[in-house]
């Protein structure tokens, strides 16, 4: 029946659809030759639809708060990380092997800064 049946509908659409189920209950003589497009069945479709949209927005819900929380843990764990390189840099100096052993770089070899040539201004 539909051409791509792996993109979400649009709100109008399924509004649409609702509308027209509910106004489905007012024709009283319907009785399709298919009891799969029954108005009884109709009801059940929706019914299944609505549970899964609240199921989905539980589900992303959930997924926001545990991102969220993952957030929270790496800036925990990388803070922790800042105050070791300090504690270490306290402890035994930041030219140290132990200071160099957490992936810094010891003072002695940080090159030097060099002052800038002056730059000459042509007319």
């Amino acid at each position: 029946m539909a051409k791509d049946e792996t993109k979400k509908l649009s709100r109008t659409l399924l509004q649409k659809d609702r509308d027209a189920l509910a106004a489905l209950g007012l024709v009283s003589t319907y009785a399709p030759a298919d009891k799969k497009f029954s108005a009884a069945n109709g009801k059940t479709a929706v019914d299944d639809m609505d549970t899964k949209h609240d199921a989905e927005a539980q589900t992303t819900a959930a997924l926001k708060n545990v991102k969220d929380d993952a957030r929270a843990s790496e800036w925990a764990f990388h803070n922790f990380m800042l105050g070791v390189k300090k504690q270490v840099a306290a402890q035994f100096g930041d030219d140290s092997n132990e200071y160099q052993s957490l992936g810094l770089k010891k003072k002695s070899e940080k090159k030097n800064p060099t002052p800038k040539k002056a730059k000459i201004k042509t007319a």
